[in-house]
């Protein structure tokens, strides 16, 4: 099992025949991704890497049966393309974009959570359910099919972290990147949740970073979880009032600091990495034991 998509998750690709649309396109065609189509206004009737490019996405949902869609369009058009998507009725929508305004993103989420989809970002790298289907833009050879769930606000550190699970042998069922805006969709409880409710999850990686209230948040569900949860955060040595590559990653009025958010996880039974590379070792204890 996966959760989110899995391999009969057919996707739209929006702006594919972009620079970074076609590009990741191909990447995801590479990984076994079933992308069945994509949408650029204005090249209907072309095909790019063999997939097929229509005016709208709601003409790929009625041809193609396309139930995800994932944006490669600039940040001032991810509002309309976002709505576009959902309604035209996909499920799932991924948002890479980063520097979305932030108006435009709670109104995407507030849309989404109307009609009953689910978004991933803005400012994301996607998701991947090893073996299965990758949605976004990271690397096809970090992942391996396996036990751990992994959800992250940052995108390099979870490459490295995973990459890591992988070469440890325990592999991943899914792997989700939020995203680091203020606003995104999903939130670290969201995917916690399916995460407790998935059979192929024995164990979790949350990948946290200063900022915001998420990881207090999330420890405060981790207390009900029967699964482990192995956590490490970014930004230990950020000084308070700069924001740290993310919009999100900011200390503001002492809230979302480094040591409270390694304090509730604490709290809340999570073993804290103080080191990305230490992430899969915990792991590795944690399954060993179960």
């Amino acid at each position: 099992m996966a959760i989110l998509v899995d391999d009969k998750t057919r996707v739209v690709v929006q702006g594919i025949t972009g620079h970074q649309g076609s590009f990741h396109t191909s990447l995801m065609l590479e990984y076994g991704t079933r992308v069945v189509a994509g949408v650029s206004p204005g090249k209907g009737g072309q095909e790019v890497h063999g997939v097929p490019v229509y005016e709208t996405v709601q003409e790929a949902v009625d041809k193609h049966g396309a139930n995800a869609s994932v944006l490669f369009v600039p940040a001032p058009f991810v509002k309309d393309a976002a709505f576009e998507a959902i309604e035209a009725g996909c499920s799932l929508v991924v948002v890479i974009a980063e520097h979305v305004p932030l108006h435009d993103a709670a109104a995407i989420v507030a849309f989404a959570r109307q009609r009953g989809a689910i978004v991933i970002g803005p400012n994301t790298y996607g998701i991947c359910s090893p073996g299965k289907s990758k949605i976004g833009i990271p690397p096809n050879s970090i992942f391996r099919p396996g036990a751990v769930g992994v959800v992250a606000r940052s995108g390099t550190l979870s490459y490295e972290i995973v990459q890591a699970i992988s070469q440890a042998g325990l592999g991943e069922s899914t792997v989700v990147g939020m995203g680091g805006d203020r606003v995104v969709g999903l939130t670290f409880i969201d995917v916690l949740k399916r995460f407790e409710a998935d059979e192929a999850t024995r164990a979790v990686a949350l990948v946290g970073e200063i900022g915001g209230t998420a990881e207090e948040e999330a420890a405060e569900f981790i207390k009900t979880m029967s699964k482990p949860v192995v956590a490490y955060v970014a930004g230990r040595s950020a000084p308070p009032g700069k924001r740290m590559g993310h919009a999100g990653a900011i200390i503001e009025r002492g809230r979302g600091t480094y040591e409270s958010k390694v304090a509730a996880l604490t709290a809340a039974g999570v073993q804290v990495a103080d080191f990305p590379w230490q992430v899969a070792e915990l792991l590795r204890q944690k399954l060993g034991a179960a």
